[in-house]
């Protein structure tokens, strides 16, 4: 069985470079590409692949949201999240968003390649150091641990906010995402309320360190 891949990565060179050597494994079609988070959520519903590799880190729509559009409305479409973060919030961000798997960047191509079988095969795969890093933290954690305070938004107010630390204006988020000027102004207040924050500096900031929007 050939296993269709959607990669969506920001950076065309990964893209590219994966694209060439997916396209070796005689057991794998690279069957789309994407730069950003909102077109791989587009193409995951129109081409319907069997496994779509999603970089966390993309402008638009991060990686975590795309994965959390695709696994509510196409269920076959298993997420391989790939990211340069092994920090266990962005692991944990991205399996309750519904990745089946979590892989470095510095990886190996075999391991990807091994990742992507894996997923295929309705199974878990996590990189060894994030899955060392997540049960570690697993023992040592309180269960009344806070959740994080962006876990308080709603998947569309995620996206206003990395909308708004990339720059767009109340008039172009409501243009985007299809809303009302009035709507797209009323889930900046909720979101500037909801983690008491007070400019847009302030969201910018936050939404770069809690990894929404990429630094580039």
């Amino acid at each position: 069985m050939i296993i269709r891949i959607l990669l969506a990565d920001d950076h065309k060179i990964v893209r590219e470079g994966l694209n060439s050597l997916l396209g070796r494994e005689p057991d794998m079609e690279v069957v789309a590409m994407a730069d950003n988070g909102r077109t791989a959520v587009q193409l995951a519903g129109q081409l319907m692949p069997d496994i779509a590799v999603i970089d966390i880190a993309m402008p638009d729509m991060n990686g975590i949201e795309a994965t959390r559009r695709i696994s509510a409305e196409n269920r076959e479409v298993k997420v391989l999240s790939l990211s340069m973060h092994s920090a266990r919030r962005f692991v944990v961000e991205a399996l309750s968003a519904g990745a089946k798997g979590y892989l470095l960047k510095d990886c190996a191509f075999d391991d990807l390649v091994r990742a992507i079988r894996t997923v295929a095969g309705n199974e878990t795969y996590l990189s060894p150091k994030v899955a060392g890093l997540i049960v570690k933290d697993y023992l040592k954690r309180s269960p009344e641990s806070a959740p994080p305070a962006v876990s308080l938004l709603s998947s569309r107010e995620r996206e206003v906010l990395q909308l708004i630390a990339e720059g767009e204006s109340t008039k172009e988020i409501a243009y985007t995402l299809g809303v009302s000027i009035k709507t797209a102004e009323t889930h900046r207040q909720q979101i500037m309320k909801k983690l008491n924050l007070h400019s847009v500096a302030e969201l910018t900031r936050y939404a770069i360190r809690e990894g929404i929007t990429p630094l580039d």
